[in-house]
């Protein structure tokens, strides 16, 4: 049931409470004093729409697929209604019942609740992010606090935390189960950090901040998405594109007659600080037009300014970490995460910024002299950096991003490079489904086997950028598995590719190509779960263990036998020349100091934000210059290299990462240390393959995240190869 909020690189499931069991169906094991409560519910409720609602039941679909041909955005409330109503009649059965706590009528009777709720979650937020409209996003601001308030029923309900408590302080003599154990543990933890130990009048103080802050984040996330809409930039004439591939330019104009703009060229803007056509846009002016305006996002008044509302937001999580005990958000975040403290990371990130700004500076002279060798008197500045930076990459290794693409078709990537390693390495394969419906006529859907033949799960790919998208990329769980539940894993991954014109082929970058393999990694996650509780399925373990192995599975991108395998040329069909796949290896290291040092100011503003207490968080006019000297106190203010992301723009800290963007640096220095791991056993192997899958993905959350690494590794993690791999040694 942990609870795992709607974040840019989701992990795990989408659910809407924070007692949700996730993606989870409905268990063949029946509950006694769970079935009295549902069954009182159901009698007395006048469902809104209905026996047509496909949420009301189980989906009769294969292992409970959903049934998007059915879905209509009418059932959506009814079944969230419903589904609130008849978990809190499960719990109260739970509360009500006069035998002694147990731990299967109380723990296991909760984990077994909201299985209705779980459904029709799992569905609304995943389409919220990945295919929105209207009438959910209307929805979606109606059921924040709703949902909030229903969270608050369950977790402040002081009779149910009572029987928790007792479990739990007399756990040592319940002869329970290691996983059984932990899943009591972890409730208790859970209730604890919600507030159920506090008072009354505390507790209602609590129930206000959640509901305030359900509202805002929904807010907030909702302007980001109608902003980056909003702001595509406008482009007149073609001579301004010049630089864009062919394909790149005939999709502007696609977009701007989208928008009725007939003779235009549209380009939208993507979710981050930089834009991926400032690589090759040679109109330096137009380049600095979309810089300028993406950095302005959420800061610029009107409708979609977040100031106010970030402001808000941070006031009311540090006002309720301080109620729990906590000196701050990121003090109350980190203690739930194998960093454990704000020290910690602290630590972490001033280690790491003295070298990665030193690499940007010196990788910023070279670019500036490359401009002064092109007989140019302008000084470089953020909207030259990638631009630049591509041109030096093809002088320096004699190739640039355009001779790569050809040779990065998208369904040869997945098929032959992203499918083709997890074959070799786990055994599994794949089978393309068209009998099941989609939400969105891009989607595919592939079911999944494992090396004896029997069904793992369902994966489920959605490829392309849309309007009723938001940006990046991000993997999620419709169905988790769980023995308990006896379900088996229907995850997806949703990916921001731009779409290519009928009949085109779509042309990946080398960063796309990452982005599928490493979205591929959470999949495996999700695919390779083997625990019994869903409250531990899959992706359910600590933000900042939760990217290492997503992050492992970009290692296979660029590994030969795989590259070799799927770097074939749309056309020809001939393989990526030998020389031109040695000089892609050997530039792994090139524009490093870059990218280090924008993710490494985006997360260190991330914590600077979230480790204030209420009276020190600046008002809606004053983030602006605190983001400023954040960044200058850190030393890490180069105004050539912005953070990643600004943070009125910044979607991650309103999902699961608030406090927690520092992540994908704690989990990388793991995943370094695990690839030197795979080099050192023979690489692609499935003895490799099956050792990391028996330790450590198959186990989820259902062990301590550093045990699971140590079961792995046999040792603690090695920062060494980090160091060596981003250049900061």
């Amino acid at each position: 049931m942990k609870y795992q909020s709607i974040g840019p690189v989701l992990a795990g499931c989408l659910v809407g409470a924070m007692l949700l069991t996730g993606c989870s169906e409905p268990a063949t094991v029946e509950n006694s004093t769970l079935q009295v409560g549902r069954d009182a519910v159901v009698a007395s409720i006048e469902p809104r729409v209905e026996a047509a609602n496909p949420f009301f039941e189980e989906s009769p679909l294969y292992l409970h697929y959903p049934e998007f041909d059915r879905i209509e955005n009418a059932h959506y409330l009814p079944a969230f209604e419903r589904g609130m109503a008849e978990q809190i009649a499960e719990v109260s059965a739970i509360t009500e019942q006069s035998a002694e706590p147990t731990f299967e009528n109380t723990i296991l009777a909760l984990e077994l609740s909201g299985q209705l709720l779980n459904r029709v979650s799992a569905v609304f937020y995943s389409l919220s992010s990945a295919h929105t409209n209207d009438a959910i996003r209307a929805l979606e601001q109606q059921l924040a606090p709703e949902l909030a308030a229903h969270d608050d029923k369950l977790v402040l309900n002081r009779t149910l935390f009572a029987r928790i408590k007792t479990l739990f302080d007399q756990r040592a003599a319940l002869e329970l189960d290691a996983e059984s154990l932990r899943l009591l543990e972890q409730y208790y933890i859970d209730f604890v950090r919600a507030g159920a130990a506090l008072n009354s009048e505390q507790q209602q103080r609590m129930k206000e901040i959640n509901a305030q802050t359900a509202v805002l984040q929904t807010q907030y996330s909702q302007n980001v998405l109608s902003e980056v809409n909003a702001l595509a930039i406008v482009v007149d004439s073609r001579e301004e594109l010049s630089g864009l591939s062919e394909g790149m330019i005939v999709a502007a104009a696609e977009e701007a007659n989208s928008r009725e703009l007939p003779g235009k060229f549209v380009i939208p803007l993507l979710n981050t600080s930089g834009q991926p056509s400032l690589s090759n846009l040679q109109n330096r002016r137009l380049r600095e037009r979309i810089h300028t305006t993406s950095l302005s996002r959420g800061s610029r008044g009107g409708d979609f300014d977040n100031r106010e509302i970030l402001s808000n937001v941070l006031r009311l999580r540090a006002e309720r970490a301080q109620l729990l005990g906590y000196a701050n958000h990121a003090d109350y975040v980190l203690e739930d995460a194998t960093a454990a403290t704000v020290a910690a990371v602290n630590q972490r990130l001033s280690e790491l910024a003295p070298a990665a700004v030193a690499n940007a500076i010196r990788e910023s002279n070279d670019l500036q002299q490359m401009i002064i060798d092109e007989g140019q008197d302008f000084e470089l500045a953020a909207w030259d950096w990638q631009f630049y930076s591509e041109k030096l990459r093809a002088a320096r290794y004699d190739f640039d991003e355009s001779q790569l693409q050809p040779y990065f078709e998208i369904d040869n990537v997945l098929k032959k490079g992203v499918f083709f390693a997890a074959e070799k390495l786990y055994g599994i394969t794949f089978q393309e489904r068209s009998d099941l419906p989609v939400y969105q006529e891009d989607v595919r859907v592939f079911e999944v086997f494992d090396a004896v033949g029997t069904t793992l799960g369902i994966f489920m790919a959605d490829p392309y950028a849309r309007a009723t998208k938001r940006g990046g990329a991000w993997m999620n769980a419709y169905v988790s598995q769980s023995n308990l539940m006896n379900t088996q894993p229907i995850v997806a991954n949703h990916w921001n590719v731009t779409k290519p014109q009928a009949g085109e082929p779509a042309l990946l970058t080398l960063d796309e190509v990452n982005t599928l393999f490493h979205e591929f990694g959470h999949a495996l996650h999700g695919l390779f779960s083997n625990v019994e509780y869903p409250y531990f399925a899959g992706t359910r373990v600590p933000r900042d263990f939760v990217e290492y192995p997503s992050q492992v599975n970009e290692m296979w991108a660029t590994w030969p036998e795989v590259l070799e395998n799927y770097a074939r040329h749309y056309e020809t069909g001939e393989p990526m020349p030998r020389e031109l796949l040695d000089k892609v290896l050997s530039a792994q290291k090139f524009n490093q100091g870059f990218g280090t040092t924008e993710y490494l100011a985006a997360s260190i503003l991330d914590q600077a934000l979230h480790q204030l207490t209420p009276e020190q968080v600046p008002s809606a006019d004053e983030i602006v210059a605190f983001e400023e000297n954040a960044l200058r106190r850190a030393g890490i203010d180069l105004d050539t290299v912005p953070p990643r992301y600004r943070s009125t723009y910044f979607s991650h800290i309103m999902g699961g990462y608030s406090a927690g963007y520092y992540s994908y640096i704690w989990s990388e220095v793991l995943d370094a240390d695990t690839v030197e791991w795979f080099k050192e056993n023979g690489g692609l192997r499935r003895e490799n393959g099956d050792h990391f899958r028996r330790t450590l993905l198959s186990r989820g959350g259902s062990v301590d995240a550093m045990s699971l690494f140590r079961n792995f590794r046999g040792r603690d993690a090695d920062i060494a190869p980090l160091l060596e791999r981003r250049g900061l040694n």
